[in-house]
């Protein structure tokens, strides 16, 4: 039919028919809407510092990531531009010097010898899903690019192709692409990358280097040729981009932290793209350990591990499994969000409570005998008991004995409102009153409290809610929050800290770890946390449907993990200088009331009989407001019942008093909280905390 156009015509009445044809597109295409350039996107995780996470393909299966032009290596553009479009900054949607010439040649040749779509029309082709190689095809092309253009920058017609443009499979867009060929975004390729990526959308499927490599790399090369003769590159460039290998398989696109994706893709459906503190090399790190630990235990045994800021409370890592496909395993459980038993990992938190309450120091003697509570009557791991020890050997030994007696001292409903102050969650079985059974793991809890409860201890005993998300930006006031109540005194969590590291006031705090481990009753559950003066970490490992597993303790399967964990983050940070008010005693040398924790007889322990009559409990003193004189203001200290002599003691510090006055005064040196003790003739204590405005 050409053939006879020309013959009838002629090619210069041809030329004139074209061109007319040409200029009613454009009175035509003002009355065609452009394509809407908003498409569904694939949803986004992205780490602490913008780096990819993990994606969600759109609805039709298909990878289109969301992209800026400004993350896009420039010399990709320049290639593009050189190769598909070079006056596209120039043109209105369509080239018409290049329409005209590819005509002509079409008309002269009968056939198709070169194309003339810009990247404007090919966008549209891409949008509408239109044929390229049909007149009514070329006809809709041409309408839409010049709509399109009339409603989009340049800058959006050009972000718009890239993330559009098929490179082969379910890959759409140039940023899917480069993850899925080179493993990274393309914000900084090479010159053969780029060239690549330009050459791959003409052909998408016959190009697709993990199939057709050298059909690939020879369009890559055309790229580089044309670009070199046009000064967009150098001879020499080319040449040596030429000599590169073309990727021979596509990479799966980043897939990290797939449990707390889930999580927070349900808790906000509409937000297209989430920003966590994860880090994602640090997470990746991870879940490669967790896999590799994971294959010497049993195929149904599962691993959890989780990685704090504790300057902050930000999660650096959230590992859910040992892998999130592993049916053996039930890989798709996130166990660090799992309520389990916590074995002895909460025996710091009851020695502590000692420490604060006055009740015991890390050089006290305490009994570590058969003893029954009761009708409940606790055991050592290994069935042994070893006698009179040191607080500070029972903790490091993890005996059951001595922390259930301080458990008895302290209270277990005291334990676990501590526990609610860190951020826990604490369930009790069948809820059931608190027994004292909860100090070796009676309670239910997730290894995201555990590391609550670590990260206030680590801090010094100050609580920190764990943040997950990452907060936006605001220049808004804010009012100040009141501080929170903390979970330990300073010198309790101190002590603890020193327990559990092996640290002392006179070393500086030196770089350690401090770590505590557990094993939940019958195997169940394999516990490890540490902390040093930056990061806490936990370990969680034991079959996801409760299942008993022989052999799996703490010790032996959560502790290596553990210190691999820490070999990941780097060298160990030390830990903060100890705080005013420690005693380093020996036991013969502790005021006597503290030398032995609970001298047990046939009725119990005996009940303090002092009482602490002023100030009480949890109360907020304003002492410029309560004192109208010039001199210091002092807080009057009032003791009930017990008996004389008195010792007040304030954060750890004797104050001098009456010792026989039942009222005394104290003139504290700032605000803050304050832990006061008070002890009487016979031993007996009282404690409170109060803050001080």
């Amino acid at each position: 039919m050409i053939a006879r156009v020309l013959q009838h015509y002629g090619l210069p009445t041809a030329l004139i028919l074209i061109l007319g044809l040409l200029g009613a597109f454009s009175i035509a295409s003002r009355l065609q809407p452009p394509p809407e350039l908003t498409t569904p996107v694939s949803r986004l995780i992205l780490d602490r510092d913008g780096q990819l996470l993990r994606a969600a393909p759109v609805s039709d299966g298909r990878w289109r990531l969301p992209l800026r032009l400004k993350d896009i290596d420039p010399q990709l553009i320049d290639l593009l531009l050189v190769w598909e479009d070079r006056r596209f900054f120039t043109h209105h949607g369509v080239d018409w010097a290049a329409m005209v010439r590819a005509l002509t040649q079409m008309l002269g040749e009968g056939r198709i010898v070169s194309g003339g779509s810009t990247l404007s029309m090919q966008l549209v082709r891409l949008l509408e899903q239109s044929h390229t190689r049909s007149l009514s095809g070329k006809w809709q092309q041409v309408l839409g690019a010049l709509a399109l253009e009339r409603s989009a920058s340049k800058t959006e017609i050009l972000q718009a192709y890239l993330q559009h443009a098929g490179y082969g499979g379910n890959l759409e867009g140039v940023r899917s692409a480069s993850l899925a060929y080179f493993g990274k975004e393309p914000r900084r390729l090479s010159a053969a990358e780029a060239a690549l990526l330009v050459a791959l959308p003409q052909s998408p499927e016959r190009r697709r280097p993990d199939r057709f490599p050298e059909t690939a790399r020879d369009a890559r090369n055309r790229v580089l040729a044309r670009a070199a003769a046009r000064g967009i590159i150098s001879p020499e460039l080319a040449e040596q981009a030429m000599q590169e290998a073309v990727p021979r398989q596509r990479r799966p696109l980043p897939q990290l932290a797939a449990h707390r994706a889930e999580y927070w893709w349900r808790r906000l459906p509409d937000a297209p793209v989430l920003q966590l503190t994860l880090s994602a090399p640090l997470q990746q790190a991870l879940e490669t350990l967790a896999r590799e630990h994971a294959t010497a235990l049993a195929p149904s045994v599962s691993l959890a591990i989780m990685v704090v800021e504790h300057s902050s409370g930000e999660v650096l890592a959230s590992v859910g499994s040992a892998g999130y496909t592993d049916v053996a395993r039930d890989g798709f459980i996130d166990m660090t969000d799992a309520v389990r038993s916590p074995g002895s990992t909460l025996k710091p938190l009851i020695y502590g409570l000692g420490f604060e309450l006055g009740i015991a120091h890390p050089e006290s003697l305490i009994e570590d005998r058969p003893m029954g509570f009761g009708d409940y009557a606790p055991a050592n791991f290994d069935g042994d008991f070893t006698g009179t020890v040191t607080v500070r050997e029972a903790l490091q030994r993890s005996l059951n004995v001595p922390a259930v007696i301080m458990l008895e001292h302290i209270g277990p409903v005291r334990l676990l409102a501590r526990l609610r102050r860190a951020g826990a969650a604490p369930q009790l079985p069948g809820n059931r009153p608190a027994g004292l059974a909860i100090a070796l793991g009676g309670v239910g809890l997730r290894l995201r409290d555990l590391m609550a409860l670590y990260t206030a201890i680590a801090r010094g005993g100050q609580p920190v809610a764990l943040s997950e998300q990452r907060a936006l930006s605001t220049t808004s006031p804010t009012r100040r929050p009141s501080p929170p109540t903390p979970v330990l005194d300073p010198r309790a969590a101190w002590y603890l800290t020193s327990i559990l590291s092996g640290a002392n006031a006179t070393n500086g705090g030196a770089a350690a770890i401090a770590v505590k481990t557990g094993t939940s009753f019958g195997y169940r559950d394999a516990w490890a946390l540490g902390f040093d003066g930056r990061h806490v970490v936990g370990v969680w490992a034991g079959r996801p449907d409760g299942a008993p597993v022989t052999e799996l303790t703490g010790a032996s399967v959560a502790v290596p993990i553990l210190v691999d964990a820490f070999a990941r983050l780097g060298r160990p940070t030390a830990f903060p200088a100890a705080p005013p008010g420690i005693l380093q005693l020996s036991s013969d040398q502790l005021p006597s009331p503290l030398q032995k924790v609970g001298s047990r007889s046939a009725h119990g322990f005996a009940s303090p009989q002092v009482q602490i009559a002023y100030p009480p409990d949890g109360a907020r003193i304003d002492l410029n407001a309560a004192n109208s004189s010039s001199s210091p203001p002092a807080l009057i200290l009032k003791a009930r019942g017990g008996q004389p002599p008195f010792r007040w003691i304030i954060n750890g510090q004797p104050i001098r008093s009456d010792a026989f006055a039942r009222s005394s005064r104290w003139y504290p040196d700032g605000r803050g909280f304050a832990r006061v003790l008070l002890i009487d003739a016979a031993g007996s204590q009282a404690t409170t905390q109060i803050f001080i405005d």
